[in-house]
């Protein structure tokens, strides 16, 4: 079984402590219906993972796609995006 180096996953996603989660649970499942994922910490160890529910009609979210891209150092314009678009509807 491989194990993840959580040290590398935790620096590009948010986490809370299990305290704040409990009390902030409503707004964390706002953020993971958003497509965010969240990492619940006790005593600063990852212990659980709020993420949204994968589905063969749930996609990523128009926004959140465009922010993964530029994080990647990608740019698209409109026109390829419907064009893409448009392809997949084809398809």
């Amino acid at each position: 079984m491989r194990h993840l180096d959580w040290s590398v996953r935790l620096d590009y996603m948010k986490t809370v402590g299990a305290f704040e989660a409990k009390t902030h649970l409503s707004e964390l499942l706002k953020q993971a219906e958003a497509g965010e994922t969240i990492v619940v910490t006790r005593h600063g160890q990852p212990v659980a993972q709020i993420s949204p529910v994968a589905t063969e009609s749930a996609g990523v979210l128009p926004k959140e796609a465009m922010r993964r891209l530029r994080s990647l150092g990608l740019r698209i314009d409109r026109d390829e995006i419907r064009g893409l678009r448009d392809a997949g509807r084809r398809a």
